[in-house]
């Protein structure tokens, strides 16, 4: 992620991958990772390195994820 982005800005928006893959809402960005929370009923949280960031517009981050690769990321 650029360090040009504050953490702090992103905590609570919605987290996409590409094709506007759902990637839930970031609820933590700590050195390494981005976590996601994804799901009200069953939640799937996500662990995305920091480096698949590629933009943040004010409302998503973006991160240079696919669907397949999301699974990777995923733990209970």
């Amino acid at each position: 992620m650029e360090e040009k982005i504050d953490r702090n800005d992103v905590i609570k928006k919605e987290a996409r991958g590409l094709d506007d893959y759902d990637l839930g809402e970031v609820q933590e960005v700590d050195d390494k990772y981005v976590i996601t929370k994804k799901g009200v009923v069953d939640k799937d949280r996500f662990y995305i390195p920091r480096e698949k960031a590629i933009r943040f517009d004010e409302d998503k981050l973006w991160f240079d994820v696919s669907k397949d690769e999301a699974k990777a990321y995923k733990r209970d």
